[in-house]
């Protein structure tokens, strides 16, 4: 999970370049912390997926074949 601050200053940084004030140092830094947030993004939705088992209406696990090996490999469910 991203801290608040940068959260807080991916946001500042959007702000300043919507406005067109954003320097050569402040557009690295947004795109430094950018990629760190999709990581953490990426990182997050692939446990998130790798942890979800699907039931039909019936009551059937439907969970793709994919996700059931991931999940027999890490021992999850």
């Amino acid at each position: 999970m991203l801290s608040k601050e940068k959260l807080q200053r991916i946001n500042e940084l959007a702000k300043k370049a919507k406005e067109g004030s954003l320097t050569k140092e402040e557009a690295k830094e947004q795109s430094k912390l950018r990629g760190e947030y999709l990581q953490t993004f990426r990182s997050s939705m692939k446990q998130t997926i790798e942890n979800v088992r699907i039931f039909d209406e019936t009551g059937e696990d439907v969970t793709p074949q994919k996700v059931k090996d991931i999940q027999a490999k890490k021992k999850l469910h």
